[in-house]
């Protein structure tokens, strides 16, 4: 049974289909961010933990915009790292790059053993509202 009022977005990666997700789903005035690797278009990781951490944030920007919401609409992330150092060197380089305001939003960092890709350095996870 499909579930009203919610609206799904995806990338067309072919993970979506063989795990069965959705990238982002809205409901009423929330969007739920699935955990973000920084892909390109075509499903390619980039080298090094900024470079990945920079498309990520891309990625999540994109998807944002299919429900007319920008970064500004971010109340939480997470973001799961394969390098905790590395990852909030990077963080804290992008911080201003992506949010107006980055202490209104509510950020926590877990190291992690592994991700879903080969490669795969960084995931981060987003909450947004209208």
């Amino acid at each position: 049974m499909a579930q009203q009022n919610k609206k799904a977005e995806g990338f067309g990666m072919p993970w979506e289909q063989v795990y069965g997700y959705a990238q982002a789903v809205k409901k009423g005035d929330t969007v739920w961010i699935s955990g973000q690797l920084g892909h390109n278009d075509k499903g390619e990781l980039p080298e090094g933990m900024k470079a990945q951490m920079k498309q990520t944030y891309a990625n999540i920007k994109e998807l944002l915009s299919r429900y007319g919401m920008t970064m500004d609409n971010v109340v939480e992330e997470v973001i799961y790292a394969m390098d905790m150092a590395t990852a909030f060197e990077a963080r804290k380089s992008f911080k201003a790059e992506y949010y107006d305001d980055p202490q209104l939003v509510a950020s926590t960092m877990i190291g992690v053993t592994g991700l879903a890709l080969p490669g795969q350095l960084v995931e981060i996870k987003i909450i947004a509202t209208e």
